[in-house]
């Protein structure tokens, strides 16, 4: 019976722990920023005032292995032609590629945070207190991914996010603050005439009984965008319809009700803006 009873002790502890973590995470609406120049027209201020917004991940330069692929480079770095309003944070997002996660680059972490400092100082921006790092890795590269996250925290201090994307819910919880569920690109392209690579219910259904055992604090972020492809000389339209989004966003909240916390869209664009009515805004950043 002791045993028993110490038994049933540390599950409560585990489900007591694994409560608070999740609530570390902010409650607020937000969005990606993923344009080379930071640039806001009257449609987008609206927008971040109307769904009243906290946050903006921006993404500040995506990191590519050099044309020898022997090192990490920075690619595509951001300008600022414009401030974000005060009220909202602004969260440096740094895109790397999962080649770059094939084998450790011992001075890649300090490097990133450096640059991202640097940023902040010639465009005058203040009280950054997060960064994120965007990486689609895989079995093959999460064990350096991992480490280099561990490298990136000590170096910034500060918090830390990471982006989880579907297929990452079966490994191991990354060395984050919290992670951001990519709801969004879920399925095979090369399907495209079978259902929308963009998102659809049923490439998302098969990973819904892995996100309550996920022991780690979540954002979602959902898609507003639309992707045009040319396949073999015929262009090809992909835009999620509003009842699919929304349908993803009941079943995932269904099995996790916490991933209602922190809503984000894929991103913040006039396009995108005016590609769903504003009801169908209202409803994805419903907590």
């Amino acid at each position: 019976m002791k045993i028993r009873g110490c038994i049933i002790w540390i599950c409560l502890l585990a489900i007591v722990g694994c409560q608070k973590q999740r609530e570390l995470l902010d409650e607020g609406n937000a969005v990606y920023y993923w344009r080379t120049d930071l640039r806001l027209d009257s449609t987008e201020r609206a927008f971040l005032s109307q769904y009243h917004i906290n946050k903006v991940y921006c993404r500040y330069f995506d990191v590519v292995m050099n044309d020898d692929e022997t090192e990490p480079k920075p690619n595509a770095t951001i300008t600022f032609s414009d401030k974000l309003p005060d009220s909202i944070e602004l969260i440096p997002t740094i895109y790397i590629t999962e080649d770059c996660m094939h084998q450790p680059h011992p001075d890649l972490a300090e490097k990133i945070v450096k640059r991202i400092l640097q940023m902040n100082e010639t465009n005058d921006i203040n009280n950054v207190r997060e960064i994120q790092i965007d990486c689609d890795y895989t079995s093959k590269s999460r064990n350096t991914y991992y480490e280099f996250l561990k490298q990136v925290k000590d170096a910034w201090g500060k918090t830390l996010s990471t982006t989880i994307r579907l297929h990452q819910l079966s490994m191991k919880v990354p060395p984050a603050d919290y992670g951001v569920l990519m709801v969004y690109n879920t399925g095979d392209p090369r399907k495209w005439e079978e259902r929308n690579p963009i998102l659809d219910i049923r490439d998302v259904s098969i990973y819904l009984d892995k996100l309550d055992d996920y022991q780690m604090p979540l954002a979602s972020a959902y898609p507003v965008f639309q992707w045009i492809r040319n396949i073999q000389g015929v262009r090809v339209e992909h835009t999620v319809e509003a009842s699919e989004i929304l349908l993803v966003k009941k079943a995932l909240e269904k099995e996790r009700k916490d991933l209602s916390r922190s809503i984000i869209t894929y991103h913040l664009d006039k396009d995108n803006i005016n590609r769903y009515k504003p009801k169908t805004y209202e409803e994805i950043y419903h907590h």
